[in-house]
């Protein structure tokens, strides 16, 4: 294992993989190119600013003068990248940075892009985004697939499902939007203002399988946190564990389950489905094989304990495997995972921090002789061993990982 595992069988995993969202394909020439948009600038206020900038005028003064302090300039730009023919080829993008004249001239930056869940769009990830641009980041975000700018109608995203079953010309579950994430980091890496050592993702939910799946495609990408995301999923089919993620899709099986003359919904419509419009995610493409090939790169996995949709116990055997594999390359603090008691399918205040914490620690202490090691990244590991030991004491591999 270790880093023969990850030059070997990782790198394979990655080449399969990329075939297959390259298979899908409405080829664009040339490759990939950004649409001319528009720059804004602004000046940034803290929620807790504009809070109090709201109260009434009998505030006390020091209140009022925090929110009337200087601010922060931020750059807004927003724009169209082109990733493939066709209607959904065309990526809205949002970029939050600092505004040069406002910031030291630090040369290069470092990016986090930050992905929105189902049913949002790139402007949900805007507070996250300015909180790292008033820090000197480049933030980006993007609509995925059928949501947002990229939604005609309001069930684009379900119909789109329900069309990739019927067809299987598309694959707008996780795999076409990693497609648009990989010509994302391209058109990064033409930026003058863009460190392209140094480039994070953070996804919440769908946007959390986009940051994951993105990493095992891409390994530019050099930090991810994906929140309330990894999940086993040919181990929710076997251990009949699979209904709460149907439940957050439901069309596309109700669908597939007339078309397999079913009475309900059952295991082999599921994995039918995931075979369908997501190929390989039940099998070559799921958790143990996909965690351990983001090796040696910074991966923090932040889960619900109780999270139905992303089941703990199935992500025994991938955890395990993804630990021995960043301890073989040496690099066993590179790998995190915090499954938080008492949360289900949803953001705590903690996850948010960690993910944050992750993120600047991994970012801000890439050492260019050796970019995968990331010392300080120690530190946010320190503050979550006992939590970890804890919710892992089934998983007693992980615990001297």
């Amino acid at each position: 294992m270790g880093l023969e595992w990850v030059n070997h069988a990782g790198e394979r995993v990655r080449q399969e993989f990329l075939q297959v969202l390259e298979s899908r394909r409405k080829k664009l020439d040339p490759p990939s190119c950004s649409v001319a948009g528009k720059q804004s600038k602004y000046r940034y206020r803290s929620p807790m600013q504009r809070d109090v900038a709201s109260m009434n005028t009998d505030a006390e003064e020091e209140l009022h003068s925090f929110a009337t302090s200087p601010a922060p300039e931020l750059e807004e730009e927003i724009f169209s990248l082109l990733t493939e023919e066709g209607e959904q080829g065309r990526v809205p993008v949002l970029v939050i940075k600092p505004a040069e004249d406002d910031f030291d001239n630090v040369g290069r930056r470092p990016v986090v892009i930050f992905l929105h869940c189902t049913g949002k769009s790139k402007d949900a990830m805007r507070s996250s985004m300015e909180s790292f641009a008033v820090r000197g980041y480049i933030t980006v975000a993007i609509d995925s697939r059928y949501h947002g700018e990229r939604a005609r109608v309001v069930d684009a995203y379900p119909s789109a499902l329900k069309r990739a079953w019927a067809t299987g010309n598309e694959m707008p579950f996780i795999f076409d939007t990693v497609w648009d994430l990989i010509k994302l980091v391209d058109y990064l890496h033409t930026r003058q203002d863009v460190d392209p050592t140094r480039i994070g993702m953070l996804g919440i939910s769908l946007g959390g399988m986009h940051a994951w799946y993105a990493a095992v495609a891409d390994p530019r990408i050099y930090v991810v946190v994906p929140i309330i995301a990894v999940q086993c999923f040919s181990w929710a089919v076997v251990n009949n564990k699979w209904h709460a993620r149907v439940q957050s899709l439901p069309h596309v099986f109700e669908v597939a389950r007339r078309d397999l003359g079913k009475c309900a919904v059952d295991s082999e419509v599921v994995a039918r489905v995931w075979r369908r419009i997501a190929p390989g995610l039940v099998d070559r493409f799921d958790a143990e094989q996909t965690i351990p090939a983001v090796a040696p790169r910074p991966l923090l996995i932040l889960n619900g304990m109780e999270d139905e949709r992303c089941p703990v116990p199935g992500l025994e055997k991938p955890l395990q495997r993804a630990a021995e594999v960043y301890r073989s390359a040496g690099v066993a603090e590179n790998f995190m995972f915090k499954a938080e008691e008492g949360v289900e399918h949803a953001i705590s205040d903690s996850m948010l921090y960690d993910a944050n914490t992750a993120s600047v620690l991994s970012l801000e202490n890439l050492k260019v002789s050796s970019p995968f090691v990331t010392p300080k990244f120690k530190e946010l590991r320190s503050q979550v061993t006992s939590f970890v030991g804890y919710q892992l004491s089934q998983f007693p591999s992980l615990l001297d990982a």
